[in-house]
């Protein structure tokens, strides 16, 4: 053991042997990174593409879906999707064709929140949709998303300044409230782009739009347009979004029903 350990240090203090020793690990070293850098390179990943042509704001459906091996320097620095999954049930872009045979690359791939016209594709059909004007202190502190379930509540006031006109129940605040159940749609700002869209950017909420049937848009309507009496509709969350089957959507108070109806007029035969 004597005699191993004075070889081995004889061995370290020479300098030309421990020079030509790094020398050949170095080189070692450098090959096994260039072979893995090149295997890296050259080995075939799997990539999802276009099994059709997929069309401006047409979801992406799984049979459109296929997955093909390409070598990874082809997409190297590209914003390709290199997983199935982050593109199934997402959306081609508005302004973007995605050709057959096509990568899915990620400035062509949206969610439906972003697409200029995905309200169209969620409210049934006979409903009217209906755009409220809200601010962030309406909506809670910007706390109000699509897919959440609201009710509508009608606040008005005749008010009467003339005290010799004053009659019992002038200038008494009328509230209750009027629709329940209400699916929000979508969130917007003043320019029409959705207010979740994308979260790094700070956008103030202008309008919720929901859908109702025509006979609740156009009481609504009315209240909205009230002009003897000072009138608000106001927004108010609900955990309906929680339940498993939310509650239909319903008029709350036909009371307030019959007294917009009484002091508003609507043509029915009016195209």
């Amino acid at each position: 053991m004597g005699n191993l350990g004075q070889s081995i240090k004889k061995f370290a203090q020479n300098k030309n042997t421990v020079t030509v020793v790094g020398v050949i690990l170095a080189i070692v070293v450098l090959y096994v990174a260039y072979n893995m850098r090149v295997k890296s390179a050259i080995n075939p990943i799997n990539v999802p593409y276009a099994l059709k042509q997929i069309n401006p704001g047409e979801q992406i459906t799984e049979d459109m879906v296929g997955v093909k091996q390409i070598p990874p320097s082809m997409i190297d620095g590209a914003d390709v999707y290199t997983n199935q999954g982050d593109v199934i049930d997402k959306y081609s872009a508005a302004d973007s064709v995605i050709p057959e045979g096509s990568l899915f690359y990620e400035r062509a791939v949206v969610e439906k929140e972003q697409l200029p016209a995905n309200i169209i594709l969620d409210y049934p059909k006979g409903y009217v949709l209906y755009n409220l004007a809200v601010d962030s202190t309406s909506t809670y502190g910007n706390s109000v998303y699509p897919g959440n379930y609201i009710d509508i509540y009608l606040k008005a006031v005749n008010k009467v300044t003339d005290e010799t006109q004053l009659k019992e129940d002038d200038n008494k605040i009328m509230l209750g409230k009027l629709i329940s159940n209400i699916k929000v749609l979508a969130v917007k700002d003043a320019s029409g782009q959705p207010v979740f869209a994308n979260m790094d950017e700070q956008r103030t909420p202008a309008m919720v739009v929901f859908a109702v049937p025509e006979e609740y848009y156009i009481l609504l309507k009315k209240a909205e347009y009230l002009r003897t009496y000072d009138s608000t509709l106001i927004l108010v969350p609900t955990n309906e979004s929680l339940k498993d089957e939310p509650d239909d959507l319903e008029i709350s108070s036909e009371m307030l029903k019959d007294w917009i109806n009484r002091v508003t007029y609507w043509d029915e035969n009016y195209e």
